[in-house]
């Protein structure tokens, strides 16, 4: 039985914020430092798509990859679990979601930055079909260690061959 996923509510705020918070302080897995607020995620809520499992299991979201309106069709993906919800079969659940979610508001191409001290992740998104584009070795620095950053994509909306669109 899958989940019912949600679109994150005002109400989300606080428990995403501890998730993302737990993350920032205690893993390698984003390079980020700088703690979450509430008002940072009641601002990416009311911005952007933000999905949620029940349970405060954990959440999803998309945005613009780059800025400029030749990169409109791409967006870049966050997915976080809390520790007791990994896996369960939670995420692959929650990330078709979004893809579908994003492909059907008419984006192309769905883009993972990926730590290079999270493996796992890497091995999550190719079970996705996500494939390696690129790999910045020791451009993030965090806890005293540089580390890498993976690039992988996912063609959401694979162009029309059949008729030469593309």
């Amino acid at each position: 039985m899958h989940p019912v996923i949600a679109r994150a509510t005002v109400g989300d705020a606080d428990w995403i914020t501890a998730i993302w918070n737990g993350i920032i302080a205690d893993t390698l897995i984003t390079f980020t430092t700088t703690p979450k607020t509430p008002d940072d995620v009641l601002a990416m809520i009311d911005t952007r798509p933000v999905f949620v499992l029940p349970d405060q299991a954990g959440f999803a979201t998309y945005g613009p990859f780059r800025a400029g309106p030749g990169y409109a069709a791409t967006v870049e993906h966050t997915i976080y679990l809390t520790p007791a919800t990994r896996g369960q079969g939670l995420g692959p659940v929650l990330m078709a979601y979004i893809m579908d979610h994003a492909a059907s508001a008419g984006h192309r191409v769905m883009v993972a930055g990926i730590s290079g001290a999270n493996p796992g992740a890497v091995r999550f998104h190719a079970r996705l079909g996500f494939g390696q584009v690129g790999h910045m070795a020791q451009v993030g620095r965090k806890a005293g260690r540089w580390l890498d950053l993976i690039l992988m994509q996912k063609l959401l909306n694979p162009p029309d061959t059949a008729n030469g669109a593309g």
